[in-house]
């Protein structure tokens, strides 16, 4: 069956390359209009390019190739987000703040989930330049008002803080692999994992740590935290934060103070968002000032990106599409 197609890999037929070409025009005409310039990264890179400041989960999900010209390891991008991030750094190297957007397919070697391709398109907008948390709520209401563009529904949205846990093992002193211990009993939500790491810690410290399982709900929760967490600066700043998020997202919202999704490629603010007919995070964002670095030029940067194809199928059928009329 030479026509079959490789696993997680689909052909996008009439109807849904209709729905998911009107809902990228729109998305994108929403993103000019809000001053976001187009950017259109190669689909191929050098590897260690591409890979820079990513961490090894991108790894494992980047295609590799060897370059017939150079001998050098290519790879097909996994993540659009990198790439953009060293077109600021290093192609466009503005001062102040730059807004800019982008989409195309990204390629996975294993897919995210059983039921996902391993073809995404990903459409996403970055804003760097600007470490204030108006560029956090700019991004998290361009992001809500696109779910409303596509007329998804159950849109909501569930955001979190990278600083509250960085915050309390920083303060605590823990070397690095007593963290990465931690961070792996938290992403898990082990609680029994949690207590017996946590055996030994001053009692301020350790309360806290098991606490941030717990803290977990409506915006009550940034309440609860900064009653029974540890009054450290950063801590205090990132639960301010949350509070300015409460206050401005438009779609539903919860909290996880024990959410530490990228936490070693994020620096802040994250966020995953959600809406019915699709299984996992339908959008995902945040602050990641620290990418830059990577690439000889520190800047404060955040963004988010939506994989389209699961965008178009969940949401309803664009009012912007046309019918075409009989002949």
């Amino acid at each position: 069956m030479r026509w079959l197609l490789p696993e997680h890999i689909d052909d996008i037929l009439p109807g849904e390359a209709a729905k998911i070409e009107a809902l990228r025009r729109a998305i994108l005409d929403r993103f000019a209009a809000r001053g976001y310039e187009l950017v259109m990264p190669p689909l191929l890179e050098y590897l260690e390019s591409l890979l820079t400041g990513t961490g090894h989960d991108l790894d494992l999900r980047t295609f590799k190739l060897v370059d017939q010209l150079s001998g050098r390891m290519m790879g097909v991008r996994a993540d659009i987000t990198p790439q953009v991030a060293r077109i600021d750094a290093h192609l466009l190297n503005r001062p102040g703040v730059t807004r800019l957007c982008y989409c195309g397919s990204v390629l996975h070697a294993r897919p995210a989930s059983v039921a996902a391709t391993r073809e995404p398109i990903q459409i996403g907008a970055e804003i760097y330049g600007d470490a204030g948390v108006a560029s956090d709520l700019e991004i998290l209401r361009l992001a809500c008002s696109v779910l409303k563009l596509a007329r998804v529904r159950g849109a909501r949205v569930d955001i979190g803080h990278v600083a509250v846990f960085r915050s309390l093992v920083r303060a605590a002193r823990l070397g690095a692999e007593p963290e990465a211990e931690l961070f792996e009993a938290l992403q898990k939500k082990d609680v029994p994992a949690l207590e017996g790491l946590t055996r030994g810690l001053k009692k301020q410290t350790r309360d806290a740590l098991l606490l941030l399982p717990e803290l977990y709900g409506g915006a009550e929760v940034l309440a609860r935290a900064a009653r029974r967490l540890p009054k450290l600066p950063a801590l205090g700043r990132a639960l301010a934060t949350l509070r300015r998020l409460a206050a401005a997202c438009a779609i539903p919202a919860s909290f996880d103070l024990a959410e530490l999704r990228g936490y070693h490629y994020h620096s802040g603010v994250v966020f995953d968002a959600y809406c019915d007919g699709v299984a996992g995070p339908v959008a995902r964002g945040g602050r990641y000032d620290d990418v830059g670095k990577a690439f000889g030029r520190s800047r404060p940067a955040t963004g988010f990106s939506i994989d389209l194809r699961e965008l178009a199928a969940a949401g309803a059928l664009p009012p912007w599409r046309v019918k075409r009329k009989n002949r």
